[in-house]
């Protein structure tokens, strides 16, 4: 089972910065996942929220901002972690840091709120840009704009987000050509939706994992990768739980 940071190193620097991505491949992770937003002038920044009043010192709508501007905005909000200063990095930022690393990046459209006209044909072209189209998987919750993203590009891997109970199977999956299901981790304690996801050759990424007894129904489940928090505590367990096992 592979691990993937979320937001980069979510637990050890302000999420979706350049820190918390470099964070995570130090940690060793596997893979990152990412939340992409347009600003006002076109360009797509990596910030989680639609706004960004809990990330910065600032206030307001990323779709407000223009990228000079939301540049200027301190995404260490809390000063815990060095530089004390830190920009919201651009896609490009994030891709050109993690090129030389190999892992795999999980590209999360942020369209269920806010539907950014064009985002996926511009990420696809920063990805391109970056030559670095076979280390990308895309997820929305809008499933939508995952039929966009296999319409202009086929060729890209994607992924159906869903949480909060809504069933999704793996039969959607199949219908918008997604190759794999990112359920919350709570999803899979109904057995069913594994089991579905597995016999049509569905990936399954759960996120976000932030316990033992999670870890353990992601593993006990085969899931491709796990989505966490917490990075080297994950890699720990799952490295004790192979001692374990082999000692046996």
């Amino acid at each position: 089972m592979k691990i993937w940071g979320h937001r980069g190193a979510y637990s050890s620097a302000p999420e979706n910065t350049l820190t918390a991505f470099q964070i995570a491949a130090e940690m060793g992770a596997d893979g990152v996942e990412l939340d992409i937003q347009l600003t006002k002038d076109g360009e797509i920044v990596v910030i989680h929220d639609e706004t960004v009043d809990r990330t910065s010192n600032g206030q307001g709508w990323v779709q407000d901002y223009t990228l000079s501007e939301i540049k200027k905005l301190n995404f260490n909000k809390s000063g815990r972690t060095e530089p004390l200063f830190m920009e919201v990095p651009t896609l490009e930022e994030v891709l050109e840091l993690l090129k030389p690393t190999n892992l795999t990046i999980n590209i999360e459209l942020k369209t269920g709120v806010i539907y950014y006209n064009g985002i996926e044909s511009i990420a696809l072209k920063v990805v391109e840009k970056c030559d670095l189209m076979d280390n990308i998987v895309w997820s929305s919750f809008n499933h939508y704009s995952i039929q966009k993203i296999k319409l202009l590009e086929p060729s890209s891997r994607t992924a159906l987000l869903c949480g909060g109970g809504i069933l999704i199977t793996g039969e959607q999956c199949e219908k918008v050509g997604a190759e794999a299901l990112h359920p919350s981790i709570h999803m899979l304690r109904h057995p069913l939706l594994a089991e579905d996801c597995r016999s049509r050759g569905i990936l399954i990424r759960p996120w976000t994992i932030t316990n033992e007894e999670e870890l353990k129904l992601a593993q006990d489940l085969d899931v491709d990768a796990a989505i966490v928090n917490r990075i080297d505590w994950a890699k720990d367990l799952l490295h004790m739980d192979e001692n374990v096992h082999n000692m046996g």
